[in-house]
């Protein structure tokens, strides 16, 4: 374009000269050499006025030309205040944000159609997340993150009163009979513990009985016939559900759920257990150990494309993004949100943003600042010219026209 302006220029003065020479021969050729001379100089004055906003005109000094790079930094300030006072200001941020649905548009970024590509957005924002976590966990000290880990998981054991809930799952255990699978295994393991140690008991009886029956031999008819006792004894509880000892058994538990839920010296038996467990230093070592291996799982599984966890992420965004689409009450909420967020930083941070936005522009020099704001407009500036060029012309004639008939 600024070639065209300029040729066009150029044109004017070639027709200008050409004809000037030829105005007595025909009266046309006074309109067509005024109307060239008034071309050439409107053509003339807009391109000094074009110019002069970037630069001095043929590198004159003449004053008022390169105002744009003589008035940066006061274009830079009311660029900032144009900023704060017509975009930046809640009143604007809140009517702007009132007419956005925010969490439609999330949803419409995270579903997948099969002509969109929410799949690749899904797949970029679980990557970008399993990444970050991987290096969170790998940049922070490990010791201290799994100590805070366990300190806050103890705090909020500390906040919970454990007897009552560890009453009311015993109960509802009971309740289903859930509990029979463990007695059987309790009575199994007694079995086979007595089994182990037949030995052991062989020689407690033997070392109870008197002296006539130890010499008599009687000692070991006396052990085998109580292994012998216990072991049927252990079987009839097993194979009989209604079994008296099974009965003692869940009377027992039954006391047991009721006084974890109401007697206050259970309950308070099972917090100071609590509280000695939890500052036992083998838990801590233990959870350390936990911790860490938990640890070197997650960046594992973050650093996999193909784990677990990224495909969990991607349908969980899935399923957001179609709750953010279809529920009107959470795009409401989120809207809301975003809105006050918007505004909350518009009013906090307004001012901080057009400070950026000025001191920015005042860093540039004066060949930045030119360029870009040339590029910017420069194409219509040479429209300026143009059209200066060819009315300047209908002027011209148009005064030709008029003086000839004075």
């Amino acid at each position: 374009m600024r070639w065209t302006a300029t040729g066009l220029l150029l044109a004017m003065g070639v027709l200008f000269f050409t004809t000037h020479g030829l105005v007595p021969a025909h009266p046309a050729w006074g309109y067509v050499n005024a109307f060239a001379e008034a071309a050439m100089v409107g053509g003339l004055a807009d391109w000094f006025a074009v110019t002069a906003l970037f630069r001095h005109p043929l590198g004159l000094p003449i004053p008022h030309t390169a105002i744009i790079p003589s008035n940066k930094d006061r274009i830079a300030d009311t660029m900032a205040q144009f900023l704060q006072e017509n975009f930046l200001t809640p009143a604007v941020v809140a009517r702007r944000m009132s007419g956005m649905n925010v969490a439609r548009a999330i949803g419409d970024f995270l579903v997948v159609s099969p002509d969109d590509q929410g799949a690749d957005n899904r797949s970029r924002i679980t990557g970008g997340a399993a990444e970050l976590l991987a290096e969170v966990l790998e940049s922070l000290d490990p010791d201290r993150l799994g100590n805070q880990v366990r300190a806050g998981l103890g705090r909020q054991l500390g906040k919970i009163d454990v007897s009552p809930l560890a009453g009311r799952m015993l109960e509802n255990t009971m309740a289903d009979q859930r509990h029979l699978p463990l007695i059987n295994g309790f009575v199994r393991w007694a079995g086979l513990t007595l089994e182990d140690n037949e030995e052991t008991v062989r020689s407690i009886i033997h070392e109870r009985v008197n002296g006539v029956l130890r010499w008599a031999g009687l000692d070991k008819t006396i052990s085998s016939n109580v292994l012998d006792g216990l072991y049927k004894l252990l079987a009839e509880v097993l194979v009989d559900p209604e079994h008296p000892i099974r009965g003692k058994i869940e009377e027992g538990l039954k006391k047991l759920a009721f006084d974890l839920q109401n007697d206050p010296e259970t309950r308070a038996r099972v917090e100071d257990m609590k509280s000695d467990l939890l500052e036992n230093p083998a838990v801590a070592e233990w959870w350390m150990g936990v911790w860490e291996r938990i640890r070197q799982s997650l960046i594992r599984r973050a650093r996999d494309p193909n784990s677990e966890l990224g495909n969990d992420m991607r349908v969980g965004l899935s399923d957001l993004g179609e709750a953010l689409k279809q529920d009107p009450r959470l795009q409401t909420q989120i809207n809301r949100f975003a809105r006050r967020t918007a505004v909350g930083i518009a009013t906090r941070y307004g001012s901080e943003i057009v400070t950026l936005v000025s001191e920015t522009v005042k860093r540039w020099d004066a060949t930045t600042i030119t360029g870009r704001i040339e590029s910017a407009v420069g194409r219509d500036l040479q429209f300026i010219r143009v059209n200066g060029t060819i009315v300047g012309g209908l002027v011209g004639m148009t005064l030709h026209f008029i003086v000839s008939f004075l």
